[in-house]
Parts: structure tokens; C-alpha cells; sequence
């Protein structure tokens, strides 16, 4: 039942999502086409439900091979591959939006764990990783909201960013996303989902765990790393 009506809402809200937001698509897709490198959307295989790979759709906020350039997969703090449109559409959040598409094709769902290119999901223990995506993957989920300033531990390490989030974040990520499923409900959903507006407004605050009960210890680097 939890199913049907998740899956119910999904279509409700992209549909909604996309008809509220189309006037919004129109100014920004004239910014990119005539900032940067002229690219309005960016298209990239992730990781999906039971692991079978997709296509994600977002607004282009960085220079098109970024994949190859700098620290790949990963951007951090003041990355010199992220365009001038493209620093405004991420801090809000908004480059996240084509996304709803997504989401009415059944590919992903409103709240679940992000969906990640194939090196970052294998940073994921391999328990982690058998588990992570039986269920979809989500625009938001528990671990976007607690990370919602990644790249601030990304940029403060005192090691090579990728294998900062091999050891610590990912590992971290995969017990959050864990937690998730085995408190999945619509009370769960509803929670994130408005944290998630939280966080995006109020980009300064400090997460308070206490808004989830069970969730995995806070890890050291949260209060150490600034």
C-alpha cells in the first residue's frame, strides 16, 4: 500500500512541480543558453533502483567535461568547473529540478538516496551497496538533507577529497540511507521532505539530529571540520 500511494504522490507532485515551475524554466534556460558553454541541460548514467543504470536529468552548472577535469565526480568548495549561472542554480537548489521528469517516468522518487555515478557507488561498503537502491532513488533523502553543505567537508580535508569520501562520508551515507529503509513511512517521508526546504533556506544551520529518532551516531569530522 505504502507503494502504491508513494508511487501516487510522485506523479501528483512532479506533475504539480513542472506546471508551477515552468515559468522559471524559461529565464533560466535563456541564462545558460547564452552563459558558459551555451548548455542547458546536463545528462549523465547514475545508479538506480535495484542497481540498474538511468539517465538523470539537471540544469548544466558546470564546464561539460567537468568529469574529467579537477576532482571528477566530486565538486567542492569555490570549484573553478562551476559556471556563473551554474554557483546560483546549486545553491538554491535548483539545478536539481529537471529531475521531476525523472520522477514521472518512474525513475526515481520524491525522497530516497541520491543516485550516483558508478565511482562514487562503489566507494559504498559492499553490504551497502546490495541494499542502498531497493529502493528508488530520490531528489532528496536523509542523507542529502544531513549533507547539505558537502562540499565543505570535501574541501576541508587533509586528504585527497575522493578517499575522504571513501573512508568517512560514504560509509556514513550508507548507514543513514540504511536507517532509512528500515523506518521507510509516509511520517518519514513527509519529515525529510520538509527538513529538506529547511536546510535549503536556511543553508547556515546546523542539522539537529534530534529531528530523527535512531539515526547513526553524528561522526567526529562534523564537529571538527569547519
Amino acid at each position: 500500500m505504502y507503494k502504491v500511494f508513494k508511487r501516487t504522490g510522485d506523479i501528483v507532485l512532479s506533475l504539480a512541480a513542472i506546471i508551477i515551475l515552468i515559468p522559471f524554466f524559461i529565464p533560466v534556460a535563456i541564462l545558460l543558453l547564452l552563459t558558459a558553454e551555451h548548455k542547458l541541460f546536463y545528462v549523465q548514467k547514475r545508479i538506480g533502483y535495484k542497481n540498474k543504470p538511468f539517465y538523470i536529468w539537471k540544469f548544466a552548472t558546470m564546464l561539460k567535461n567537468s568529469p574529467n577535469l579537477g576532482t571528477g565526480s566530486l565538486t567542492l568548495r569555490n570549484d573553478w568547473r562551476v559556471t556563473s549561472v551554474g554557483k546560483l542554480l546549486r545553491k538554491t537548489k535548483f539545478n536539481e529540478v529537471p529531475q521531476v521528469f525523472n520522477i514521472l517516468m518512474g525513475d526515481m522518487s520524491v525522497i530516497g538516496p541520491r543516485p550516483l555515478m558508478v565511482v562514487d557507488f562503489q566507494k559504498y561498503p559492499e553490504d551497502i551497496q546490495e541494499i542502498i537502491y531497493n529502493v528508488k532513488p530520490g531528489i532528496t533523502g536523509i542523507a542529502s538533507v544531513i549533507f547539505r553543505d558537502e562540499e565543505k567537508y570535501l574541501s576541508g580535508a587533509d586528504m585527497d577529497p575522493h578517499e575522504f569520501d571513501r573512508k568517512y562520508i560514504a560509509p556514513y551515507k550508507g548507514q543513514l540511507e540504511v536507517w532509512y529503509q528500515r523506518n521507510i513511512s509516509f511520517m518519514t517521508d513527509l519529515k525529510i521532505f520538509f527538513y529538506t526546504i529547511f536546510v535549503v533556506l536556511n543553508p547556515g544551520r546546523e542539522f539537529h539530529f534530534s529531528g530523527f529518532k535512531g539515526l547513526p551516531a553524528k561522526p567526529s569530522f562534523f564537529t571538527t571540520r569547519s
